[in-house]
């Protein structure tokens, strides 16, 4: 069984299926902590939730439940484009509100100014959980993900809207620690770090990265919900932790910050990027070796 975060008929419903086998079966969870405990349980094998977004950012709930409880690691991501469809009830009655999750309303705002004017904006818990309020009489409408339209006997008022045509969504599929991806020569690796608060501490971590030319592709800071002014830094970058230099960054990592957790190295779903070679890497290991067994000097 593949978790995901629900209810039935959202982006990341769209993505579990593209993780899925034809055979296995999706299970929504209300809420992507619930989605991921239930792979920290063992009563799913792995659990599909979104990470980030190219205009909202990043998935607090995501971050955060990545770093409570059990590890958990990633094996694969997934891009979709984010483009939304707007449902209402059969009948044509008149659009007086609006429904949909904040982060899908923020990507529409401009539409809805401009098509619904006059209807009031609400937040929902999801995209989906607004299809539901409408067909309940909640809401007159509701921004939503286009597989609602398979869950929910609803009519499509509008399809294809975003503000911002290129947005897209990445989600990762979890499991627990175990075997990992075969490095493909196009793969991310995520972890978490607890810098310690004191000056340069996040320069030394981004410094070590740089000086074995790997390349960042993101960071983001949570407060740990401890002490004030104490954060964690969630960090991908390319390459995976078979490769010499992205294995001796990891060490180099934990050595600043023993609060480290590794997130999984997987596949990109975009190929792209600074690819740097190893072959400096193992050259310099192998002459190290040399030396300690008193055949190189």
């Amino acid at each position: 069984m593949l978790a995901y975060f629900g209810p039935q008929g959202t982006f990341t419903e769209q993505a579990a299926r593209g993780f899925a086998s034809p055979q296995q079966e999706l299970v929504p969870f209300e809420t992507v902590p619930a989605a991921l405990a239930a792979t920290r349980r063992g009563e799913t094998r792995s659990a599909c939730v979104p990470v980030e977004n190219s205009v909202e950012g990043a998935v607090p709930a995501t971050m955060d439940a990545l770093t409570e409880g059990e590890p958990l690691v990633a094996v694969a991501e997934a891009v979709l484009p984010v483009r939304f469809s707007v449902l209402v009830r059969p009948g044509g009655e008149p659009v007086r509100t609006v429904a949909s999750h904040p982060h899908a309303l923020a990507q529409v705002r401009h539409w809805l100014a401009e098509h619904l004017p006059e209807a009031k904006v609400v937040a929902a818990t999801s995209t989906a959980a607004a299809a539901r309020a409408v067909l309940n009489h909640e809401f007159d409408a509701a921004v939503s993900a286009p597989v609602a339209v398979r869950h929910y006997p609803l009519e499509v008022l509008a399809t294809d809207v975003a503000d911002v045509r290129d947005a897209k969504t990445r989600f990762l599929l979890l499991r627990p620690p175990g075997e990992l991806p075969e490095p493909t020569g196009h793969d991310r690796t995520s972890v978490v770090c607890t810098a310690a608060d004191r000056i340069g501490a996040l320069s030394e971590l981004l410094t070590e990265l740089a000086l074995r030319g790997i390349n960042l592709t993101r960071i983001e800071s949570r407060p740990t919900k401890g002490r004030l002014g104490e954060y964690r830094f969630y960090i991908d970058f390319d390459g995976h932790v078979a490769e010499p230099r992205v294995g001796d960054a990891l060490a180099a990592l934990h050595r600043h910050c023993p609060h480290t957790r590794f997130l999984g190295s997987y596949p990109k779903a975009e190929p792209g990027g600074a690819v740097a070679g190893n072959e400096e890497f193992v050259a310099a290991a192998d002459w190290v070796d040399a030396v300690r067994r008193g055949q190189g000097a």
